[in-house]
């Protein structure tokens, strides 16, 4: 996994710095708390937040894992892709590999999630149908300003989320393009500043 003091972050109040006090006043079960009610449901129920990829490629994708020669679980994963494409047929579902490709250390498949729904659908649906297999849920978040996914390598560990066992993936792949991508944007950065200087 990434190093998280690797990265800088944001407020988790920025938008909300003038918003008056929170109450201490418990709900009726007695543990949780009362919130203050806007009657206006968070945008993030209809789109994913920025950075989050709301376009082609989706926001979200998710790898099930299984070990190719371990017949039992390649029979559930392929049963479970079946299912899957059954169930939930508008969800982009790709190949069921029976080998490692990319990054992915044993044989996978994977499912692409474009909307807030289908991923409160989807994940609670495979929390409780993956069986023995695990599952990487991992963002595709995009640049504001070029409109690329240049954090694959962050995307696939620091912002990633598990089902099951994490699985090592092998991310030497990611940083390269991820060191790419760093110098393609100070260079545009630089280009930028320069025709800005000159007008």
């Amino acid at each position: 996994m990434a190093d998280p003091s690797r990265y800088t972050y944001e407020s988790p109040l920025k938008g909300y710095e003038n918003a008056p006090p929170l109450p201490d006043e418990k709900a009726a079960d007695g543990k949780s708390y009362v919130n203050p009610q806007t009657g206006v449901l968070s945008k993030a129920y209809e789109r994913f937040p920025d950075p989050l990829d709301n376009g082609r490629r989706g926001a979200f994708d998710i790898h099930v894992y299984y070990f190719q020669k371990n017949q039992k679980q390649k029979q559930f994963a392929y049963e479970l892709w079946q299912r899957i494409r059954l169930e939930f047929p508008e969800l982009r579902i790709y190949r069921f590999w029976e080998e490692p490709i990319g990054p992915h250390p044993i044989a996978m498949f994977e499912v692409n999630l474009f909307t807030p729904a289908q991923f409160g659908a989807f994940i609670p649906w495979l929390v409780i149908n993956r069986g023995p297999l695990s599952a990487l849920v991992h963002p595709n978040c995009v640049d504001p300003d070029t409109g690329e996914h240049e954090e694959e390598y962050r995307d696939h560990t620091q912002r990633a989320t598990w089902l099951g066992n994490p699985i090592a993936l092998d991310l030497n792949l990611f940083q390269g393009r991820e060191e790419e991508s760093a110098q393609r944007k100070k260079a545009a950065q630089e280009k930028k500043a320069a025709e800005e200087k000159q007008a």
